[in-house]
Order: C-alpha cells, then structure tokens, then sequence
C-alpha cells in the first residue's frame, strides 16, 4: 500500500503567531530576538527581513544594520508552544501517527489507509490546511508525497505559502532537478565531496554508479543513493512516543575536579554522540549534561544548539558552555552523562558569508576524514590534539 504523508509547515512560525496578535505586525520587516542581551540573536524573522539579508542566529546588532526599520520584538516560545499544541488538537482527528516539531509549525501526518474514512488524501490535506486557517488565522504550506524526504522537500519548495503534491513513483523525477543542499540527510560534507566533482544538483549525481558511490561515500552510499531516488522508509512517530535522544556517559575510576581532563573526556563524549548522529543523518537542536558529584549530589544543566547541528568542533562548543553551566562545585566528580536531543534533519539554510562557508566545509572535511579513519583502523586510530595529556 502508498503511504500518504502530509507535511504541514507554517513559515516563520514566531512571527506568523506574534501577527494574529498585532494586525499592524503585517507587511513589515519583523525580528525576533532577546534585546539587552550583549550577544543577542535572531530567533525568527519575517518573509520582508529574510528578504533583506536577515538570517536565524545572525547576531541582532548585525540584524539591524542590514535592516534598520524592522521592528523587533522578544521571544515568546510560551505562546509558541500553546500555538502548536493548538495546531497539533486540530490534525489530531485525521491520524494518530502525528509527529510535531519543537514549537517551529511543523506536523508530520501519515493518513495512510484512511481514504475510505476521510476520502482522498488531496481532500485531506486541502481540508486540513483550511482548518488551520480558519481557527487559527495561520496560513501554512502543505505538500503531499509517498514519505517524510519527499514530503519535507517539497514544503521548501513553496516556502512562504503554498501547496505541493508529489504522486507516488514520481519521487525520482520530482528531486532531479534539484540543488542538493535542499535535500534533507545530504550533510554540508556530503556536498564538498561531491562539489569536488562539480556536482551540484540531484539529476547529476544520480549519474553515479553504485561503486562510484561507494568510493566516495563508503559506509553511507546506499543511504545517498537512497535520498538521492526519494526513497525514506523512515516512519512517522504516534504523536504520545517519547522524542528520541542520544546518550553517552563516562565513569571516572578516580573522582575528578582536574578541568583539562574533564574536556579531554566531554570531547570523546561528543566524538561518540557526533558519530551517531551523523550514521542516522541527524542532527541535534539540545545539549544536556548531567554531572554526579562524589557526595551524591547531582547538577543538570542544558543548552539549545541553534541551528541543529552534528559537527564535533561545534557540539563540542556547546558542550563545553554546557560544562560551564552545570560545574559550580569543587566537589570531585564520579560520573558525567552528555545528552542530545530534539533530533532532526539537518537544516538546509546555507551560511550567509563565503568565509564561514568554508570553515564549516573544512571542518565537515575533517570530521569525515577521521570517521573514515576510525571505521578502518578502529576508534582510537586518530585523535584530535586536546584528547592528548599534558
């Protein structure tokens, strides 16, 4: 049987709910951030601000200056969140299998096998899409495919208002066409190597042999070569499953306040983490430590990773920020568990400058290099220079 997913997607969600509220909201430039904050960034912002060079998580100071009548306002992820439970109670009589996004206006739906009951799939969505309008004034995207890669791609497509419907088989033909930074679980390093081909697009490297592929890709060229066909067996999770996360702890044989050693271990946490996440083509939006003192006492502290992401060097960052956060005492430490969650694919929006394009793409080369490395040779064939004592 076809699968019917629907992906539901209100574009700048932040801002789409701020204008319910404030009719004199529309048409404008608007950014939200946290203002007062030495090192504010942008959380959301409107169609006419992306439009003016406005990026998420550029800093607000550099926000302003390239769009200097756009009205800002703070953060309300409150508001946010009772927008998408709202949005969630509405798709929540077509099917069980509803997978939500964090408060960002994203719904996952398989109405798969539901045709006899709710009718055509097309009327489901269309219907669906009305109802989001009517009860809560929001105008969202849609788009209809066979499975979540499809159905996910093709809601960027029409990005900030539409309706896009793929027809089960046409998968192949609907991605050709495209740039492959638009297809989601084709990682930034993914593109370099291909880039080193002058391969750009979808239809281009579908013009590679599976042997090519292996070449290039090892472990990962069956997976490519699936995204690159839209093939996504991937399921769409009931929306009461627990959210899924990666975990990784250390046990100390001697308790701990040494700092240098607690970042040579955090490191090859995060080495562990990375390598998963980059497996199962994901990427990680929240980074939590958990740290258990030799008095029992235990510190939890978290941080959001904005954009998601599955580079070791930046986890590794926020890691050390969450460190930072939970070690407020000298007692020694017996035990330290990293925790990533709020898994998604990875992001599609490129960097704004050339030069941090490149560091990113330097970096994604690396990590690749080592992972290629380690799968050979074993985990402990290559370090990075700080996993060295002093």
């Amino acid at each position: 049987m076809d699968r019917s997913i629907i992906h539901i997607n209100v574009a700048d969600f932040a801002v789409a709910v701020e204008r319910v509220l404030d009719r004199r909201l529309d048409g404008r430039p608007v950014i939200i951030a946290p203002q007062g904050a030495a090192r504010a960034v942008v959380y959301d912002m409107s169609e006419e601000a992306f439009q003016a060079g406005i990026r998420k998580h550029m800093p607000l100071g550099r926000a302003l200056r390239r769009c200097r009548d756009a009205r800002v306002l703070l953060p309300r992820p409150e508001r946010y969140r009772q927008a998408m439970a709202r949005m969630l109670k509405t798709a929540l009589p077509c099917s069980p299998l509803i997978e939500p996004g964090d408060a960002d206006g994203h719904l996952f739906i398989d109405i798969s096998g539901t045709s006899r009951l709710l009718g055509p799939p097309v009327d489901v969505a269309w219907r669906l899409g009305r109802h989001i309008q009517k009860d809560m004034d929001l105008a969202p995207i849609w788009s209809l495919a066979a499975n979540k890669l499809i159905a996910k791609t093709a809601s960027r497509l029409v990005k900030p208002l539409g309706e896009y419907i793929v027809e089960p088989g046409d998968e192949a033909a609907f991605l050709a066409p495209l740039p492959l930074f638009l297809i989601p679980g084709i990682e930034a390093d993914d593109r370099t190597r291909l880039s080193d081909f002058n391969i750009h697009r979808v239809f281009e490297a579908g013009r590679l042999t599976a042997d090519q592929l292996q070449t290039i890709f090892g472990h990962r060229a069956a997976f490519i070569h699936d995204r690159l066909q839209g093939v996504d067996p991937s399921p769409v999770r009931p929306v009461d499953r627990p959210l899924p996360k990666i975990v990784e702890s250390v046990e100390f044989g001697d308790d701990t306040n040494h700092r240098p050693q607690l970042e040579r271990c955090l490191y090859r946490l995060v080495e562990r983490i990375g390598r998963q996440l980059r497996q199962q083509s994901l990427a990680a939006r929240r980074m939590g430590l958990i740290m258990e003192h030799t008095d029992g006492v235990r510190r939890i502290r978290q941080t959001a990773a904005r954009p998601a992401t599955a580079n070791d060097f930046t986890l590794f960052t926020h890691a050390l920020r969450v460190l930072d956060l939970a070690w407020t005492r000298r007692v020694r430490l017996r035990r330290m568990t990293l925790i990533c969650d709020r898994l998604t694919y990875p992001p599609a929006q490129r960097l704004l400058f050339a030069s941090e394009r490149r560091r990113l793409e330097k970096q994604e080369q690396l990590i690749a290099a080592m992972d290629r490395i380690r799968r050979r040779f074993g985990s402990q064939a290559v370090n990075v220079g700080r996993m060295v004592a002093a």
